[in-house]
């Protein structure tokens, strides 16, 4: 595929989407013209480093790799990092980022979310990291993980988690519709999209229209792009993979034959299915069967959402897991060795350490971090600073040997018993995200207002995808257009 000459459009765009383990709501921002040169920004000025040490500068868009950076520490006396968290709060934390290449200000080691890693993959502006990649080989590392941090051939960032999606339904609802709440029976019953369809159909009967089969059409999203066989730019040519049409076919059935609650995603709506408390606008309660999220939706967004807040309303321990209809991908952190940094080596053994040494992954997922553990190393750490037991990694090494630990965990008891690591682990090898390019992000929100138009009835198919296109050109002048 031939490069677009746009490798950082979407990076100077208020780009809002959700970060690996935040609960904030992504906030949707106008498309921007991008400037020839990175705009003016304040460099955040880090800490003062400890005396005598080296000084290792990581930047961050959440206070999670602190973590780490703490452990790092421990086994690295001499070294103090410094930590710098930027939020990405309108586009910020990478327009400050930009603002720093080629200043003595870069710093040694980023965080690259999901929704840009791939641009900076694809620039010149991170290092080389391809020798890591017999650790990662030797820790069976998922394909998809080091296939996002990887572009022409070379590897130049690593993620120290895996975020196969996945799909979460009520067990006292299945119970009710189908007969049963059987993981393995109910993945009969939900694993493909067609199944998924006529199920939505017998929850709409058998409820009388009460209980909904998905709180947003935006669940769908994550899906059908994950199973795409081309990407969106083909040749500097915008290509439309039938998956696409087949997302908007499946969308417009739930919204016409009311199988989706039409809430919207990271609103109140859609968190109230989470824990019962939805309601339609005549009052009437309404409830929500399934929801699509990936491994961190679960201890991040499902669990923490899973009790109303006045505590009258729970659905704790009603819950169960399974791969559902398509595997697919969603979120991750990935870090990175900018090209400029003065600490090559120490930047690079960081990025190993965080997410290819085995006994660093196996303390993140399991629990050992605590804020005892890390006040030990560190006294003036933060009293809200710790990495609670599970959080997906990417190594499959680590993964087998710790999956029989979460038997008896809490998320266990919150999925009714079911170990939520065996059913990751399960979907995790399936993933592809070979497709993914630096643009996805832009023409992807790009959709989201025609297609929402399209599903009101506002406009129609035609003109939905000519709105798209327009948005698409406005962002993307130099692609082709057909």
């Amino acid at each position: 595929m031939k490069r677009l000459p746009i490798v950082f459009s979407i990076l100077l765009i208020a780009s809002m989407v959700l970060a690996a383990c935040s609960t904030a709501a992504p906030t949707k921002a106008p498309a921007a013209e991008v400037p020839t040169t990175a705009p003016a920004a304040e460099v955040p000025t880090a800490p003062p480093a400890a005396q005598g040490k080296t000084v290792l500068n990581v930047w961050s868009f959440t206070n999670e790799i602190q973590t780490m950076a703490i452990a790092f520490e421990k086994s690295h006396p001499d070294v103090d990092v410094v930590y710098t968290m930027i939020p990405m709060t309108n586009g910020e934390y990478q327009t400050k980022l930009m603002a720093t290449l080629g200043t003595k200000a870069v710093p040694d080691v980023v965080a690259l979310e999901a929704a840009f890693v791939k641009s900076y993959v694809e620039s010149d502006f991170l290092a080389d990291l391809s020798a890591m990649m017999p650790i990662a080989e030797e820790l069976k590392v998922y394909p998809f993980v080091y296939e996002v941090g990887t572009s022409d051939g070379v590897t130049k960032a690593y993620a120290y988690q895996a975020t196969p999606g996945a799909l979460f339904y009520r067990r006292s609802l299945a119970k009710e519709y189908f007969g049963t709440d059987d993981p393995v029976k109910m993945q009969e019953i939900l694993g493909d999209m067609d199944k998924y369809i006529a199920a939505a159909e017998v929850v709409k009967a058998k409820s009388g229209g009460n209980t909904y089969m998905v709180a947003s059409n935006g669940d769908f999203m994550n899906l059908f792009y994950a199973n795409r066989e081309q990407p969106w730019v083909v040749d500097d040519t915008l290509t439309v993979d039938p998956m696409v049409d087949k997302m908007v076919e499946t969308v417009k059935i739930f919204r016409d034959n009311g199988y989706e609650a039409k809430a919207t995603q990271w609103q109140e709506g859609w968190f109230a299915g989470m824990n019962d408390t939805l309601k339609d606008a005549a009052g009437n309660p309404k409830q929500i069967f399934s929801y699509f999220l990936p491994t961190w939706g679960l201890p991040y967004v499902l669990a923490p959402n899973a009790t109303s807040s006045d505590g009258a309303s729970t659905t704790v321990g009603d819950w169960a897991v399974i791969t559902g209809p398509l595997p697919y991908q969603w979120g991750g952190t990935w870090l990175g060795v900018m090209k400029d940094t003065a600490q090559m080596d120490l930047a690079k053994e960081f990025v190993r350490f965080c997410t290819l040494d085995e006994e660093n992954l196996t303390n993140w997922a399991t629990g050992v971090y605590t804020n005892e553990y890390l006040k030990a190393i560190d006294p003036a750490v933060p009293n809200d600073q710790y990495q609670a037991a599970g959080d997906f990694v990417g190594s499959q090494v680590v993964v087998e040997k710790i999956t029989a630990g979460f038997d008896d965990s809490e998320l266990s008891k919150f999925l009714g018993g079911q170990n939520s690591y065996g059913g990751f682990a399960a979907a995790a090898p399936t993933v592809n995200a070979r497709l993914m390019q630096g643009s996805d992000d832009a023409i992807q929100r790009a959709l989201n207002d025609p297609l929402n138009s399209y599903l009101e009835g506002t406009v129609t198919l035609a003109q939905m995808w000519a709105l798209w296109k327009d948005a698409v050109r406005n962002e993307f002048p130099d692609l082709i257009i057909p």
